[in-house]
């Protein structure tokens, strides 16, 4: 209390200093928030745009080529300047180049409205009409442009006139424009584009390198020269250039459509997943990005997810073959067996040499009642010497049906032995006369004259298709299908060093499985044993997951006594082409014998055996596979078997 009277005043001063503390702590709080609530509303709110830099960046990426970086810088700076006319134009021109034709359609029409020339916009708006399916709106918009936007007008009257099914007066259009202007990169690439549409590899594989030379930032260029190189080569080679361009662009839809395709060509399933839904997110709602995904969905055995992903697709890939043969796979799944003869009916009328689409086209007639159709879809496969097992089956059961038993019973008699001559060219059964009013009418039409060849040497017409094939041959140095016509025509005359190699320069221009399998064939027979497993090599380098060139591998792998790769190389095959197979069960009965696995032997050989029990090839290495296994008796008895089918055959 001494204190407090000595210092009256030092209670109340106590008092007061603790309340400006108190504010302090307050206003601090305060403050903080108020930082806070700023670099918050900082790190939410969009960065600022620049419309200045943002159209900076789209010229700069138009100019290297880099399409979808155009496209989304323009669109920055039109969400800040949406009355900017150069943005406008830049989006529509990068539009084009995308491919995205309502998009650029669009972009033009509001680049005209914001006061753009009519006059600097006729060669872009024929474009996008070209895009959209208006071909004749394009023609005639390209017609109206003049001076420097004349080159890109005739380009598109040059794919105009090719949609149209004008490809030679388009390629002759090209033609001149790169007399004028021969450094015009785009036009080669167009140029080259519609040589390979029209089977000219070998022209098509010049344009596209006088492309990349003068572009080697072209997306479009780098993709056609990965699509050359997938002919000419194969997969692997390829897909590099689909990679680089989708590297350069990353929303490049077409590269990267290309190369999630070649991807799953290659089996590299996961990364085909990954880039598919690449595509999608550059072009949502993607028809071919959709595709390709029910592809795997098919494959992984998920036809709910597969039918999903093509209805989502629509109607854009109602002319793809692939997609056909999956949607009518997928409807007979479901138990819509109806809508899969739907499907592959017309898929056969459009492709009537497709002999997978027939075979399963009989099949789901069958399944329909319709004996009679699947009879007649499958005929032209059946009555061949070289006619599989599953199509002569299918023949029998369709005559059976009709009351036809002793018949038939022929015919499955055939399905039971398998083919008895080597592969042939595939003839439809389209007449010859109306084949021949086709060709007189257009005679520069390679694909009806080779239908006509073909059809001439599947009816034993062999010296007018010698004659009329040789000078196909020397007109198409550079097509594929003319060579290999002629090498068709010299093996059936038994010319097999010809016919090596005539299938050897078609081969070089379109190095695929039929190529692959009849240069090895053609070297087989003129005793080339070394070229034809050259040959096989450089497929596989390529194409390491083909079942046609593992199955060949496994043969040969058997014939060579090479028995645990022989095993590697046919289950490999069998996990994917299951067991209907009955060549390839004999050859893993022989390899699981000779690597002494009795029991996996017997059990192949014995699957084989109910596929095809007159088989003289199946008997035998079933009867080796007893043998292993110590069942003596059976393998006597099928050895007595393997003799009399000798004789009889």
């Amino acid at each position: 209390m001494a204190d407090a009277a000595a210092y009256p005043l030092l209670k109340r001063s106590r008092r007061r200093s603790r309340r400006p503390a108190n504010l302090t702590r307050w206003a601090a709080a305060a403050i903080l928030f108020a930082l806070l609530a700023l670099v918050g509303r900082a790190l939410l709110s969009p960065p600022r745009i620049d419309p200045v830099q943002e159209r900076q960046l789209a010229r700069e990426a138009l100019a290297a080529h880099r399409w979808s970086v155009a496209r989304d810088a323009a669109q920055r700076a039109l969400s800040v300047e949406p009355r900017s006319a150069p943005a406008q134009l830049m989006l529509a021109r990068a539009l084009v180049e995308l491919e995205e034709g309502a998009a650029a359609d669009a972009a033009v029409s509001r680049a005209a409205t914001l006061g753009v020339p009519a006059a600097r916009l006729h060669a872009l708006r024929a474009a996008a009409r070209l895009l959209k399916g208006d071909d004749d709106g394009a023609f005639a918009e390209a017609a109206a442009a003049d001076g420097r936007d004349r080159t890109e007008a005739v380009r598109v009257q040059a794919r105009a006139l090719a949609a149209s099914g004008q490809g030679g007066r388009a390629q002759a259009l090209l033609r001149n424009l790169l007399a004028q202007h021969p450094r015009e990169a785009a036009a080669w690439v167009d140029l080259g584009r519609l040589r390979l549409a029209a089977g000219d590899v070998g022209a098509a594989s010049e344009a596209v390198a006088r492309a990349v030379a003068l572009s080697p930032t072209d997306p479009a260029a780098m993709v056609l020269q990965g699509e050359v190189l997938r002919s000419r080569l194969g997969l692997a080679a390829a897909l590099p250039w689909f990679a680089e361009a989708a590297r350069r662009d990353p929303g490049y839809h077409p590269a990267l459509i290309e190369q999630a395709a070649s991807l799953g060509d290659l089996g590299r399933y996961r990364e085909m997943l990954a880039t598919s839904r690449q595509a999608l997110a550059a072009r949502p709602g993607s028809p071919q990005a959709l595709y390709l995904q029910a592809v795997l969905a098919g494959r992984a055995g998920r036809p709910a997810l597969a039918r999903a992903l093509l209805d989502a697709a629509g109607p854009a890939l109602g002319n793809v073959p692939g997609a056909q043969l999956l949607s009518g796979a997928v409807a007979l799944l479901d138990g819509n067996a109806e809508q899969a003869v739907v499907t592959w009916r017309d898929l056969v009328a459009e492709q009537p040499d497709n002999v997978a689409a027939r075979r399963l086209l009989a099949a789901a007639l069958l399944r329909s009642d319709d004996a009679a159709g699947a009879l007649a879809t499958i005929r032209p496969v059946a009555t061949r010497a070289d006619a599989d097992s599953y199509s002569l089956e299918i023949a029998a059961r369709a005559i059976a049906a009709t009351g036809d038993r002793a018949t038939a019973a022929i015919l499955h008699d055939r399905a039971m032995k398998g083919a008895s001559a080597p592969s042939a060219p595939f003839a439809s059964d389209v007449v010859l006369g109306t084949l021949q009013a086709a060709v007189a009418a257009q005679p520069t039409n390679p694909s009806l004259v080779l239908a006509l060849l073909r059809g001439q040497l599947a009816t034993g017409q062999g010296a007018m298709a010698r004659q009329g094939v040789r000078g196909l041959a020397t007109q198409g140095p550079g097509a594929p299908a003319a060579q290999q016509a002629l090498g068709d025509v010299l093996m059936s005359t038994g010319d097999t060093a010809g016919a090596a190699s005539a299938f050897a320069r078609a081969a070089d221009l379109r190095f695929d499985e039929p190529a692959m399998l009849r240069l090895i064939d053609a070297d087989g027979r003129a005793g080339r044993a070394g070229a034809a497993a050259g040959v096989l090599a450089a497929y596989l380098s390529q194409n390491g997951d083909s079942l046609q060139a593992l199955r060949l591998v496994g043969h040969w792998q058997v014939a060579a006594r090479q028995w645990p790769a022989a095993i590697r190389s046919l289950e490999r095959v069998r996990r994917r082409a299951g067991e209907r197979d009955a060549a390839l069960l004999a050859d893993l009965a022989l390899a699981y014998a000779g690597a002494g696995r009795a029991a996996e032997g017997r059990a192949a050989g014995a699957a084989a055996y109910r596929i095809a029990p007159g088989n003289f090839a199946v008997c035998g290495a079933y009867a080796v596979a007893l043998a292993v296994a110590g069942d003596r008796d059976g393998a006597r008895q099928l050895y007595t078997k393997v003799r009399q089918l000798s004789v009889s055959g």
